[in-house]
């Protein structure tokens, strides 16, 4: 197979990526896979991926096709075929639905070929060599098979130039003419994928150790039994995780949100905090750091225990009180959204597993709050509250209700609530893990 300028230009431009691409493979996850499809055309190929952020992966494909070697055998599908891609994964890298991109270079030497669904017809009566280059687009979706394995599928289509020589039969060398033009071809694979490091590996319990007893030797004909005490009974692992995690709950006590209930008072809960109008996570904002930390590693020993299956994740996002409704509803949902895609980053956890909702403007938290410093104030003090509290169970539109409160008393009361209730409003509301005793589930099968 010849050389081509272009050839070379993309062999330094893929060298460039995998060098990228190694550069960063210590501290991220990278995938290995083979396209079974192009493996029935009897093309070894390989993929080699990289995370490269929690939604976004990097990947280069290599197939090498030499038969056959002797220039005299007419059928030909001699071809090496480059392709770098970029994915998107709509939940995080390696897990369900993603799009992508890529750019394609093959250098070929084809003849007396039959292309599927008609394509190429010009190639099953003469030979052609030279080299293509194309951009494109795709689809494909990732199904965890276990700790290490996926398979995944794609679809897609790219549109590219080629330039090649045309010769008259595959084995000969008289060439009838040079061509170039514009084309478009389909893409499909379907892959078998190897992930590094790969998911939690499931812990075996920990089987309670049995003391045993040796009964003293007494001088008797009668030949004494030896009494052997009864265990001390062992706590089960997830009775200890609780008894260290409050907001560890079993699946029997899950109860939906319900925006009427003040949730700050709930000791049972884990609370993420955000900055005013923002939805990004930050580890160095407040305590965020030890509680995302926390989440994970509780979660993380949930998976990993085969005495008991995490059954659901619920997490509720809020927003303050503060500015239009319509905007802190998507405000709330985004705060949630974002822990949710954090945890799974981090464990790879379907979808399936959380109960994520945007619970919206936390009045019910703000009047518990209101009440909570009416009671401890000063006469004149709580008396503005109570005026403040009046309004918020009677006006009925949020909007209005926000209005009012901003302008009572000139404004006096308004600043009060700034400083002392609203800072605390803003965060992902709280995150309850819920699990289910497999013995007790396998009981009632």
């Amino acid at each position: 197979m010849r050389t081509h300028k272009n050839y070379k230009i993309f062999k330094a431009l893929a060298a460039l990526l995998l060098l990228a691409m190694t550069s960063t493979a210590n501290a991220q996850k990278v995938s290995i896979s083979n396209n079974l499809l192009y493996d029935a055309t009897l093309t070894p190929n390989l993929r080699v991926g990289v995370r490269v952020a929690p939604h976004w992966s990097l990947g280069m494909t290599a197939g090498y096709h030499p038969w056959p070697t002797d220039d005299r055998t007419s059928r030909k599908f001699r071809h090496l075929l480059l392709s770098p891609s970029v994915r998107y994964w709509k939940d995080s890298v390696n897990v369900h639905h993603f799009f992508g991109a890529n750019i394609l270079y093959a250098h070929y030497n084809v003849a007396e070929i039959k292309f599927p669904f008609g394509l190429y017809k010009s190639v099953r009566d003469e030979r052609r060599e030279g080299d293509m280059v194309a951009l494109g687009v795709f689809y494909g979706y990732s199904w965890p098979l276990g700790r290490h394995w996926n398979i995944e599928a794609l679809a897609g289509v790219a549109v590219g130039y080629a330039n090649y020589n045309r010769f008259e039969c595959g084995h000969c060398g008289k060439k009838i003419g040079k061509e170039d033009g514009v084309f478009a071809m389909p893409q499909a694979a379907i892959n078998i994928v190897y992930v590094l490091p790969g998911r939690p590996k499931k812990q075996k319990p920990v089987e309670p150790v049995v003391p045993v007893v040796i009964a003293p030797v007494v001088e008797e004909t009668v030949e004494a039994v030896p009494v052997v005490p009864e265990p001390e009974p062992q706590p089960k692992p997830i009775e200890m995780l609780k008894s260290a995690n409050p907001f560890i709950h079993d699946i029997s006590e899950y109860q939906p949100y319900d925006r009427s209930v003040a949730l700050r008072r709930n000791k049972e809960v884990l609370y993420v905090h955000f900055p005013v109008a923002q939805s990004t996570l930050q580890a160095g904002y407040g305590n965020n750091s030890q509680v995302m930390d926390r989440i994970i590693d509780v979660t993380r020993k949930m998976t990993a225990d085969s005495t008991f299956m995490l059954s659901k994740i619920q997490i509720v996002g809020l927003a303050s009180i503060e500015g239009p409704v319509a905007g802190n509803e998507k405000l709330a949902t985004d705060r949630a959204m974002a822990l949710q895609r954090y945890v799974q980053d981090q464990l790879q956890l379907p979808d399936s597993l959380f109960d994520t909702v945007g619970g919206g403007e936390a009045w019910a938290d703000f009047r518990d709050q209101l009440q909570e410093c009416a009671d401890k104030e000063s006469p004149e003090i709580a008396a503005e509250l109570q005026q403040a509290l009046d309004i918020t169970d009677n006006v009925r539109d949020a909007n209005l209700r926000e209005s009012k409160l901003r302008h009572l008393n000139g404004g006096q009361t308004w600043q009060y609530i700034k400083a002392n209730i609203l800072s605390n409003q803003r965060n992902s509301g709280y995150v309850r893990i819920y699990y289910e005793d497999v013995e007790v589930t396998e009981n009632k099968q």
